[in-house]
């Protein structure tokens, strides 16, 4: 049985780390996701004849075998913000988390690998799936006091909100 069996069978809560990131990090990871990209975007141009007026089909067609979109519902209390995010077959090793004051990104990338020797035939397949997305907050959270858990490709992200972003509720007094 492999350790992904497992995971599937007995519900498992893993700490995801949580990192404080400088923006210029964010802008490079854009970059590298454009330029792969980009680079599919060509592969396909290419194997297609190289017919012009398909450049837009072949961009969206690289975009959606590179990237998977991560759903994500977004909660917000006094205190809080709660972002749960839909992950899976990513392991808490696979994602990365990147929080700035006004900011979220989360970054994955997973690659498995399936071989199969039958006689003289080798079956070989490899494939890569990669998630990038990043949320503008709605309020401004303090960036060392965020937790994030995986369980059942659920990526469960808790955000404390910055002092002075909290809602202060002030009660008018009678003069």
């Amino acid at each position: 049985m492999s350790p992904q069996a497992a995971t599937a069978l007995q519900p498992v809560k893993t700490s995801v780390p949580v990192k404080q990131t400088e923006p210029e990090n964010v802008f490079d990871r854009i970059q590298q996701t454009y330029d792969s990209i980009a680079r599919r975007a060509f592969e396909i141009f290419d194997s297609n004849g190289r017919w012009r007026g398909r450049e837009l089909s072949d961009w969206l067609q690289a975009e959606s075998e590179l990237l998977h979109p991560v759903h994500l519902e977004m909660a917000e209390s006094d205190d809080n913000l709660t972002v749960r995010a839909e992950v899976p077959g990513f392991s808490t090793k696979e994602l990365e988390i990147n929080v700035e004051p006004r900011k979220l990104t989360i970054v994955g990338k997973h690659e498995a690998r399936e071989e199969s020797k039958k006689g003289k035939t080798i079956y070989s397949e490899r494939c890569a799936r990669e998630i990038l997305r990043v949320v503008d907050l709605p309020a401004e959270v303090d960036s060392s006091k965020v937790s994030a858990m995986l369980k059942d490709g659920i990526l469960n992200i808790e955000l404390s909100k910055a002092a002075h972003a909290k809602t202060v509720r002030i009660e008018p007094k009678a003069a």
